[in-house]
């Protein structure tokens, strides 16, 4: 099999000079490896960049930190290490004193292919940084594992971007990160200084095993492809007091609480006939989040067929099932999620206020899979001038 070569790869050998006796600053964390794992932070070192400052994302440079977690700036290899998730939103980008110097800022993160996970939202703040400050933004890019041909969901509805989303993007949207740093980079102004580095070898139609690249788990609960694949859908529990798998092996995978019946839980869902999926009634305890210690009854989402598995079909699906099971009382987080205080966590991982108030009001899946196609068919149309490959 013909292996896909990520940007970093190429900043090594065929375009160094990029780096080469530059001062520069980098954005990474556990999963910036080439094909042999070696650390983009060690590759700039080996081309003979003169690295300033390393910046880590959500869950640190080292990936140790869980979801929301704020995370400090320490030093590591004897280089000042500056945290883009504190404890305020304000610290969600560079700041220019901070990049302040430089001669361009790399930016080498792995994405799972979901609005809500939010390495993309990063690079775009460090883009926006970057070009009032005059510094340029090096972007290495890597491979959507699930896939860049499904499109999956609709886009934010004024008032509901976030960092789980800060422009409108569909909920699976199919782009690299380079392709959707460049996306926002066009409608925005921001091309000058902008530098992408591509792969080669990865066309749209691929999935992570087909690439030949390893699996490095980019935070604490995405450890392997098959949670990535789920996540588009699964992630939506984030909003219910619902367990979504957090403080088990198998996170986003497996779903459900104290007291329900994962029996009657994974008939309701079977019922539902999603394409590409079988749902397996389980018990268990989580070990930390959401119901630490005590025992859950839910579902183990098994996806049989990748190709014609929609996850973000199959959350919604889980959210009508639950709410179902639990004689219309499901309960939506209200606790702040992602430095937003005003507007549940569910709506801004929908986008608006329509899935939360259609399930309050007994709506069907059918019935909300409508309320997002147009929009689903105006993304496709949108991203595909900003498609870089095949």
């Amino acid at each position: 099999m013909k292996r896909t070569v990520v940007g970093v790869e190429k900043l090594k050998n065929s375009q160094r000079k990029l780096v080469t006796g530059r001062r520069i600053g980098l954005v990474a964390h556990p999963a910036s490896v080439t094909s042999s794992f070696e650390h983009t932070l060690d590759v700039l070192e080996g081309v003979g960049a003169m690295i300033e400052v390393l910046f880590g994302p959500e869950h640190g440079f080292a990936g140790e930190a869980q979801d929301m977690e704020p995370v400090d700036g320490v030093r590591l290899h004897g280089l000042p290490l500056r945290s883009l998730y504190g404890a305020t939103e304000s610290t969600l980008a560079p700041t220019a004193d901070q990049i302040s110097g430089l001669d361009a800022l790399v930016v080498d993160l792995a994405d799972v292919g979901s609005r809500y996970y939010t390495f993309v939202w990063t690079s775009v703040l460090c883009l926006r940084v970057c070009h009032r400050a005059g510094v340029e933004m090096i972007l290495t890019d890597r491979p959507n594992p699930i896939g860049g041909e499904t499109v999956e969901g609709g886009l934010q509805k004024p008032g509901f971007t976030s960092f789980v989303g800060l422009v409108p993007v569909a909920n699976r949207h199919g782009l690299t990160v380079a392709e959707l740093v460049r996306m926002v980079a066009d409608r925005e102004g921001l091309t000058d200084g902008l530098t992408i580095v591509p792969m080669e070898g990865w066309e749209r139609r691929m999935h992570h095993g087909d690439t030949g690249l390893p699996w490095v788990l980019p935070s604490p609960n995405m450890p392997t492809v098959d949670t990535a694949i789920v996540y588009p859908g699964m992630c939506l529990l984030e909003g219910t007091t619902v367990s979504e798998g957090r403080g088990t092996t198998r996170p986003f995978e497996i779903f459900g609480a104290p007291g329900i019946d994962g029996g009657a839980l994974a008939r309701i869902l079977t019922d539902m006939n999603l394409p590409g999926v079988r749902f397996r009634p389980l018990s268990f305890k989580p070990s930390f989040h959401k119901h630490a210690g005590r025992i859950c009854g839910g579902v183990q989402v098994h996806v049989v067929d990748r190709k014609s598995f929609l996850p973000y079909r199959t959350g919604i699906a889980a959210l009508v099932a639950l709410d179902g099971i639990l004689e219309n009382r499901l309960e939506w987080r209200i606790d702040p999620y992602e430095f937003v205080t005003d507007i549940p966590a569910i709506d801004l991982l929908t986008g608006s206020a329509e899935v939360r108030e259609g399930i309050e009001q007994g709506a069907g899946l059918s019935d909300l899979v409508e309320t997002w196609i147009a929009d689903e068919k105006r993304f496709i149309e949108m991203r595909q001038e900003y498609q870089m490959y095949r």
